[in-house]
């Protein structure tokens, strides 16, 4: 908006109090034979100078997957079918594909693309080296706010991992795992399945069953704060006779413990129309 003073200068009479009475003040001015039009608009120093926040949310990480999903109107987000989708093209083979790190600026820059909702990022993608594209599917996983399987059903999976009886071992891990929130469930199902592939060529690129579930475990399962029982120092040495192994060997012995599975009676034909649908 014009201040008052160079409103005066283009022969304008406008009285700044009846500008903050009206929501606009309309007038016409003539210049040199042509009439000018003016509509203005009061606002006050202090709304001008505040900062607006986005009406449109498009970060991705640190953000809930039912809430990202909803977002996209998807049933698995989309930096989890877009980074898988990119492996699967052409990074099966890659020797210690997930194990392997990759530079850290690539996967920042990457980071940033999907967080912005960037229409080239499938084109980024092709153009990125495979393990900085393995590395921002783990770090999505990781700075989620809240683990794929939850902080509610930590302790439940925790302890069903732990029963020695096999069938009631399986029992109480196929239901739980079909108690999950939608999204989460159906995205560790696309994920799954994903991971079972990469296994199925082991022989090449070098990362079996145990291999992926030790880099994926820890980031499908942990416990909220209050629930750890684990070090605040990471460095701090963990005997097998600490408690605190149990939660370690939970972590990773879920993930494993689903990809062994021959097949996921209660939930196949909900997991094939996942993976078979082209609205994903």
């Amino acid at each position: 908006m014009l201040p008052p003073q160079p409103l005066k200068q283009l022969g304008l009479q406008l009285d700044p109090q009846a500008l903050q009475d009206r929501d606009w003040q309309r007038t016409v001015i003539a210049m040199n034979g042509i009439e000018v039009k003016l509509s203005v608009k009061f606002n006050s120093r202090e709304f001008s100078l505040k900062r607006m926040p986005s009406q449109k949310q498009t970060r991705i990480f640190r953000v809930k997957i039912a809430v990202v999903t909803k977002r996209e109107r998807s049933k698995v987000p989309y930096i989890v079918r877009q980074c898988v989708e990119e492996i699967e093209r052409r990074g099966m083979e890659e020797v210690g594909i997930y194990r392997v790190s990759g530079v850290a600026t690539d996967i920042q820059a990457l980071k940033a693309a999907f967080d912005v909702n960037n229409k080239d990022v499938s084109v980024m993608m092709s153009e990125t080296d495979m393990n900085a594209i393995a590395g921002t599917l783990k770090l999505y996983f990781r700075e989620l706010p809240e683990p794929l399987f939850t902080d509610e059903f930590y302790p439940n999976f925790a302890e069903g991992i732990a029963l020695s009886d096999p069938v009631a071992k399986k029992s109480c891990m196929l239901n739980l795992l079909s108690s999950l929130p939608e999204a989460n469930l159906l995205t560790f199902l696309f994920l799954l399945d994903h991971l079972e592939r990469v296994a199925e060529k082991e022989v090449v690129n070098k990362m079996s069953l145990h291999n992926l579930a030790t880099v994926f475990g820890p980031t499908r399962l942990w416990p909220s704060e209050k629930e750890s029982k684990l070090p605040a120092n990471p460095s701090q040495p963990i005997t097998m006779t600490d408690s605190r192994s149990l939660e370690v060997m939970s972590q990773v012995e879920v993930l494993p413990y689903f990809l062994r599975l021959e097949a996921i009676p209660a939930l196949d034909s909900k997991r094939q129309s996942i993976l078979f649908s082209t609205d994903v």
